[in-house]
């Protein structure tokens, strides 16, 4: 068992490439998006 397997993501696989990616995309879009739509609301 990998250290990745023992924190909040306990299940098998947590530590997987695609899983990674996966939440690194889904992450790192809400950050680009919040800035999206701060920037739009604040510039109208």
């Amino acid at each position: 068992m990998s250290d990745f397997n023992r924190g909040i993501m306990k299940f098998e696989g947590a530590d997987s490439p695609l899983a990674i990616a996966l939440s690194a995309i889904i992450f790192l879009g809400t950050i680009g998006f919040l800035l999206w739509w701060g920037f739009t609301n604040a510039y109208l």
